[in-house]
C-alpha cells in the first residue's frame, strides 16, 4: 500500500515497484486533493499488479477495511500535505491529514498485523518525513573562506553552503505549521515501534524536483513562469539555501530502504546539493531561455523580489553517507542535468501543465469518484 500515490513523489515511487516488482500488489490510497492526480499514472494505471482506491487516511475506518481487504503487509506513507505557504494559512489542515492521518494508518496497520498468526513477521510501514522537522543551518564558512567550499561531508562535485549537516540523530526544531505537523507524524511513527513493537522505518528528505510537481513548488512555478513571461517572486534576496534531489533518485532510495533498512531506524536522504535559491532561479532561467529557443538569461528581467515569507529557515542540508555506507545508494544526477531532463519534461509536456493550472483534473475525478 502506497498512500499519497497520485502525487508527484508518489506517483514515481508507484510507477517504479509497479514496474520493477510484478509479483507484488500495488495498491495506490490517495484522497485526491488538488496536488492528487491520475493522470501522473497513465502509463501504468492498466497494468496487472497495479490497484487505485480513492480514500482520504484521515478515516480510520476505511483505513481498516482497506488493509485488511487487501492483506496489506507493507505500508509506505507518503500522503501528506505539503506545501508551507499554505500551512501558514491553514494550519489546521496539515495538522488533520500529517498528524491524524498517520495515526490512522498506523491504528488499522497494527490491529489487522496483530491479528495474523504471524503478527509483525514479514510486514514493515515505512513512514516518509522532510529535512524541515530539523529547522534551520547557519551559512557558515571557516575562517577566510567563501561559501560554497568543500567540507568532509561534500566534496568538489557537491560544495556546502555551511560546515553542519542534518543527520539522524539532529534534534527536532521545527519552524513552520507544515514542519511541526510532520515531526509529530515522525514521532507516533517511532512511538509505535517502541510501545508495540511495529516494524517502522522513518526517513527525511531534502527538496525533490522533476515531473510531475504541482506548479505551486519552486522549480515546476518558475519554467511555467518563464515560458508564460511573468514575475518570479523571489522571497527577500534569494539567498536562502536548499539541498535538492532529483525524484527518481529518491524513489530508488525509498526502493532501496525497503528493502534492505533495518526496522526501527532513520534514514537521511540527500543529494549533497546545496544551491541559493537565487543561483538556482538563474541555472533554471538559463535552461527554459535555452530549450525554449530564447537568448540565455533573457529572462532575468522576470525576477522580482517579495516580502520574505514568515519563519523562512536560512538553509537545509542533509548528510546521507549512512544511507550510502550502509545501504549502497548514491544520486545520479549532476543538478544541471537533472534540471535540464525536468525543463525538457515539462516543455513536452504542455498539456499536463495545462490541465493541473486550470483545475480540470479535479472536476473530472469529483464526478468519477461522487459516490464513494
Amino acid at each position: 500500500m502506497i498512500t499519497g500515490g497520485a502525487g508527484f513523489i508518489g506517483s514515481h515511487v508507484v510507477r517504479l515497484f509497479v514496474k520493477k516488482y510484478p509479483d507484488y500488489k500495488i495498491i495506490n490510497v490517495d484522497k485526491l486533493t488538488y496536488a492528487g492526480n491520475l493522470g501522473n499514472l497513465k502509463d501504468i494505471e492498466n497494468l496487472p499488479n497495479y490497484k487505485f482506491i480513492k480514500a482520504d487516511i484521515v478515516d480510520l475506518e476505511d483505513m481498516r477495511k482497506i488493509i485488511r481487504d487487501e492483506k496489506i503487509d507493507g505500508i509506505i506513507h507518503l500522503a501528506a500535505e505539503s506545501h508551507v505557504d499554505r500551512s501558514i494559512k491553514d494550519p489546521f489542515t496539515f495538522a488533520k491529514t500529517n498528524i491524524m492521518g498517520t495515526l490512522s494508518l498506523l491504528q488499522a496497520a497494527k490491529e489487522y498485523w496483530e491479528s495474523l498468526p504471524e503478527k509483525f513477521e514479514g510486514k514493515l510501514f515505512y513512514h516518509i518525513s522532510t529535512d524541515e522537522v530539523y529547522g534551520a543551518l547557519e551559512i557558515t564558512a571557516p575562517e577566510g573562506v567563501e561559501p560554497p567550499f568543500t567540507t568532509e561531508a561534500s566534496s568538489s562535485d557537491h560544495l556546502a553552503y555551511g560546515t553542519e549537516f542534518f543527520v539522524e540523530t539532529t534534534k527536532y526544531d521545527p519552524h513552520s505549521p507544515y514542519s511541526a505537523s510532520k515531526a509529530s507524524s515522525d514521532h507516533f511513527v517511532r512511538a509505535y515501534h517502541d510501545t508495540y513493537g511495529m516494524p517502522t522505518i522513518v526517513t527525511n528528505c531534502s527538496n525533490n524536483y522533476g515531473p510531475y510537481q504541482f506548479p505551486e513548488k519552486l522549480i515546476p512555478l518558475f519554467i511555467n513562469n518563464i515560458l508564460q513571461g511573468r514575475a518570479l517572486p523571489v522571497y527577500g534576496k534569494g539567498e536562502n539555501v536548499r539541498d535538492w534531489l532529483f525524484v527518481e533518485d529518491h524513489a530508488r532510495a525509498i526502493d532501496t530502504i525497503f528493502h534492505k533498512g533495518k526496522t526501527g531506524d532513520t534514514y537521511n536522504i540527500g543529494g549533497f546539493n546545496e544551491w541559493r535559491n537565487i543561483d538556482l532561479i538563474k541555472v533554471l532561467i538559463k535552461t527554459v531561455d535555452k530549450l525554449s529557443g530564447k537568448p540565455e538569461g533573457s529572462s532575468e528581467n522576470l525576477i522580482t523580489y517579495v516580502t520574505d515569507r514568515p519563519g523562512h529557515d536560512m538553509r537545509y542540508a542533509i548528510d546521507s553517507r549512512k544511507l550510502q555506507k550502509e545501504l549502497g545508494w548514491e544520486p545520479s544526477l549532476q543538478f544541471e542535468e537533472g534540471i535540464e531532463k525536468t525543463v525538457k519534461w515539462y516543455l513536452e509536456n504542455k498539456d499536463w501543465v495545462d490541465n493541473v493550472t486550470s483545475g480540470d483534473y479535479e472536476k473530472y475525478y469529483d464526478k468519477m469518484y461522487k459516490n464513494r
